[in-house]
This record gives C-alpha cells, sequence and structure tokens, in this order.
C-alpha cells in the first residue's frame, strides 16, 4: 500500500473510510466513538489543509486507508493522569485511523511510515474499542495513562518509542 499526503478531492474516500471504521466499531460492540458526526467533512477538509492528512491507496488505487499525523506537541496530551508519558521527547501523534475494510495490518502500515518519520509516537483511543487497545499493545505500544479530548472525554493514552 503506498501512503501519501491527503488531498481535496480525496475527502469524499476518506469520508467512506471513517463511516466504514464506525460501523465496524458499532459491530464490535463500540457505541461510544465517533459519536455525532466525528470526524466531520470539516475536521477532514481542515487536515487536509493543514497538511496533516494522510491516505493509504492500495493495488487497485481505491484509498483503503486514511489518518490524520501530526509532529509535534499535542495539547491534549499535556495532562496525562493514571500514569505518564514513557519520555518528553518530540514525538509524533496518530489521530483519526480508518479504513475501508478490505485490508488488514492498517495500524502496522501506519506506524511503519510514522516511525520512519520520527521515532516517538503516541496515539489514543477510547475505553470501548478493544480491537485498538489490542492492535496497539501488539505493535509495541504502552498503555501510559489516560488523557482528555478536548470535549473533555476521556482517551486510554500509548505512547511507543524505538531508540536510535
Amino acid at each position: 500500500m503506498k501512503l501519501r499526503k491527503g488531498t481535496a478531492s480525496d475527502i469524499d474516500a476518506i469520508m467512506k473510510c471513517y463511516d466504514t471504521a464506525r460501523q465496524m466499531m458499532r459491530t464490535a460492540g463500540n457505541h461510544s466513538q465517533w459519536i455525532n458526526g466525528y470526524p466531520s467533512r470539516e475536521l477532514v477538509a481542515e487536515d487536509v489543509a493543514n497538511g496533516i492528512s494522510y491516505v493509504g491507496v492500495d493495488d487497485d488505487g481505491d484509498i483503503a486507508m486514511a489518518f490524520a499525523f501530526i509532529i509535534g506537541d499535542d495539547p491534549t496530551y499535556t495532562v496525562i493522569e493514571q500514569g505518564q508519558w514513557l519520555n518528553s521527547l518530540p514525538y509524533g501523534t496518530i489521530h483519526r485511523l480508518g479504513s475501508n475494510g478490505k485490508h488488514h495490518g492498517i495500524l502496522r502500515i501506519c506506524v511503519d511510515f510514522c516511525m520512519s518519520q520520527i521515532s516517538n509516537l503516541r496515539l489514543d483511543t477510547h475505553a470501548d474499542n478493544s480491537i485498538m487497545q489490542h492492535a496497539a499493545e501488539k505493535l509495541g505500544f504502552k498503555r501510559c495513562g489516560i488523557i482528555y479530548c478536548i470535549d473533555g472525554s476521556p482517551r486510554i493514552a500509548y505512547q511507543k518509542h524505538m531508540k536510535p
């Protein structure tokens, strides 16, 4: 799968990935994450405009996955409760990972790409998202504590650091 920056012309396909991801969450019993239209089309357009939107294009030329990747401080990660970050080195954050459901190993593909950019990664997920928790831990992410989104909702925070 080839990863590249998302463009304005990708937004419809990105939204389809997010719709599929939302349906997969519901099927797995996660009814609390990505509610009330999140992630919105406006947020995706903002990610594209800010250069933090990425897509994975499969061999058929279809957008199979989408995510936001930000290198630099994430304001929602400033305070962590019930634990601590592994380190305070510069990091990248993976947000809003979703796929069209046709490929396996999407998180691994995303993490491999992001680790090629920076060796210190953080991500978070909802307490009801056991699939993402398991996948993150399987890829070597360590559960660090609880952070709070801008809307005040809690998320389980993870970090992975590869020493150079």
